[in-house]
């Protein structure tokens, strides 16, 4: 029997401007409509970084959508309901978010952050390009998983394990 269900994944980073909306972009092009991904921050910087834009158009991802917004949005009523919930900037891991209904499976996925990136503008956008590289890998291998096959307990060990993994898992 085909799977046919649509896990709701939510990416958070304090000012979801880079780490958190290259991987909404990715999970909802690998995810091949079993995931709907969605992107917050803590404290949202309003704008989407621009090295992360140029290149998520460079690559072809829908750019027009994408915004930088509160994790807030996401605790309401009506809001969708998430199934994950990740962490992908360790200062987001370490904040008290908001209490997610139904708890969703969590887990912190540490990425560098292309806003800290120095140097040119060249060396700027070849960093953002090596971080979404890392994110890819990691969403690749989480989208792979046999969730219909996997327990609770069974699933957030390999989400940790994952993380442990290091940045290339």
């Amino acid at each position: 029997m085909v799977e046919t269900r649509v896990y709701n994944v939510l990416f958070l980073c304090t000012h979801n401007s880079a780490r958190s909306v290259m991987a909404e972009c990715i999970l909802n092009r690998e995810g091949k409509g079993r995931f709907r991904a969605f992107s917050a921050g803590s404290h949202p910087s309003g704008g989407i970084n621009p090295y992360v834009r140029d290149l998520l158009q460079r690559l072809g991802f829908p750019t027009a959508p994408l915004r930088s917004k509160s994790w807030d949005e996401f605790a309401l009523p009506g809001a969708p309901h998430m199934d994950f919930v990740f962490t992908v900037c360790d200062s987001a891991a370490g904040e008290v978010c908001p209490v997610w209904p139904g708890q969703p499976m969590t887990a912190h996925w540490g990425f560098p952050d292309p806003s800290s990136a120095q140097g040119s503008d060249a060396e700027k956008a070849a960093f953002t390009a090596t971080v979404f590289g890392q994110i890819q890998r990691r969403i690749q291998a989480f989208a792979s998983l046999p969730f219909a096959s996997l327990d609770r307990l069974a699933l957030k060990r390999t989400l940790d394990d994952m993380a442990a993994g290091g940045n290339d898992a």
